[in-house]
């Protein structure tokens, strides 16, 4: 019998957003769940929390890390790292999948493919992603927590070079660009995304782009 590649399996992102300096040991744990790697972003979470606002400490430091795995692996991973990390406490961190449509350039993912997962996928919430000049990323946060968004978090995809790109999801993405990540229950989605347009008038040429995708599974939102 032939051999699976890896086109024959569903694979998901694993996205993981926990405070400054947490990253690598996600990264390990994930790892011994049969991850084969992953890439660590620097971003800044935001919170309606009154007394953080009050103390000007209303922006965290964060650490994204994005990994792409197998679906049994990666609900194997999750599991272990909310178990490890606790996501269900408050400031601990979230943690989510969602699918991947295809996949090049990852010869090296492993795993036992022929389990399957125990875990019940969520479709209650959607990930909206808004890319946009530099210095704008706040309106964003601000227009989705007017249409009920309880936050998000901003990563700023900067180069070493004014002439250097980033790249998330193979998209190239300028160094004076910032992209927010915003998790939100899906009855919200559509309102949220609305009140994020309106305000920075996404449909004029250069003023950025929004694009929503389902989140399978997630552990971290109360």
């Amino acid at each position: 019998m032939k051999e699976k590649t890896p086109e024959h399996y569903d694979f998901e992102l694993i996205c993981v957003i926990v405070n400054f300096g947490i990253g690598s040991k996600v990264l390990k744990l994930a790892k011994q769940s049969g991850v084969t790697g992953g890439t660590v972003f620097l971003g800044t979470g935001t919170t309606k929390n009154r007394l953080l606002e009050l103390l000007d400490l209303y922006e965290i430091r964060k650490e994204i890390v994005l990994m792409i795995a197998e679906k049994t692996i990666a609900y194997k991973a999750l599991e272990e790292l909310n178990r490890k990390f606790s996501f269900e406490k408050p400031n601990h961190g979230i943690a989510f999948c969602i699918s991947v449509k295809n996949i090049l350039g990852l010869t090296s993912l492993k795993g036992d493919y022929s389990k399957k997962s125990g875990g019940v996928e969520n479709t209650m919430y959607n990930v909206i992603f808004t890319v946009v000049d530099r210095g704008k990323a706040d309106s964003v946060i601000e227009a989705a927590n007017q249409a009920g968004s309880r936050g998000g978090t901003i990563i700023n995809a900067r180069g070493s070079g004014i002439h250097e790109t980033s790249k998330l999801f193979a998209m190239e993405i300028e160094p004076e660009k910032e992209i927010v990540l915003i998790l939100s229950e899906q009855n919200l989605t559509e309102t949220i995304a609305s009140s994020i347009k309106e305000k920075i008038k996404i449909d004029e040429p250069g003023n950025g782009i929004i694009f929503i995708q389902d989140v399978n599974k997630t552990f971290g939102l109360f």
